[in-house]
C-alpha cells in the first residue's frame, strides 16, 4: 500500500520529520514548502470499470499529452496498490490554476461497462484512498479535500462521487 508518512525524499533528499518539511522551501519544479498545499484534488482515470489502465499507460498517455511524467503525485488501481509519480511538493499537471497549491490523486476507473460516469471505485481502492487522504491531511492539516469536477470551469463529472463530503 502506501508508504509510511516520514522519511520522505523531497528534491531528491531524504526529509526525516514533518518539522523539517514544514521549514523548507522549494524552488523551480517545487512548491513553496507544505504550506502552500491547500487543496487535495481527487481524480478518476475516466475508464472503464472493466478495462485494466496501467501505471504504465497512465505515463503512456501522460507523455503523449505533453508532460514530463504523469501529472497526478499518486494513481491507486482497482487493487488497491498505490504508485507515487511525483515527490509530495513537486508540482503536479492535473488541475489547472492550482497545480502549484495541490496534491492530485487519481483513481483507476469512474466510468461504467457501456463509458458512462460512475463510482466504479472497488473496496480496495476506497481503503487505500482513505488511508492515503488521512495520511496527507496529517501533513497538510489545513489541505480542502475536493474533487476535480468542484473546481471551477471543469465540465466533467470527475470523481464520479462527491469527494469534499466523502474525505473532507
Amino acid at each position: 500500500m502506501v508508504q509510511e508518512t516520514f522519511p520522505l525524499m523531497v528534491g531528491g533528499e531524504e526529509v526525516p520529520h514533518e518539522r523539517t518539511l514544514l521549514t523548507r522551501v522549494e524552488n523551480g519544479l517545487m512548491m513553496n514548502g507544505a504550506d502552500s498545499v491547500r487543496f487535495i484534488v481527487i481524480h478518476c482515470s475516466a475508464t472503464r470499470c472493466d478495462h485494466d489502465y496501467t501505471a504504465e499507460q497512465l505515463l503512456r498517455d501522460h507523455k503523449t499529452r505533453g508532460f514530463r511524467t504523469v501529472g497526478y503525485h499518486f494513481y491507486i488501481r482497482r487493487s488497491g496498490v498505490v504508485t507515487q509519480h511525483r515527490r509530495l511538493l513537486e508540482v503536479g499537471a492535473h488541475a489547472r490554476g492550482i497545480n502549484r497549491c495541490s496534491i492530485g490523486i487519481c483513481y483507476e476507473g469512474g466510468l461504467d461497462e457501456e463509458g458512462h460516469p460512475k463510482d466504479t471505485r472497488t473496496p480496495a481502492q476506497k481503503n487505500a484512498l482513505a488511508e492515503l487522504v488521512w495520511k496527507l491531511r496529517k501533513v497538510f492539516p489545513d489541505a480542502m479535500v475536493i474533487g476535480h469536477r468542484d473546481l471551477p470551469g471543469v465540465k466533467k463529472a470527475c470523481p464520479c462521487f462527491e469527494a469534499g463530503m466523502e474525505y473532507g
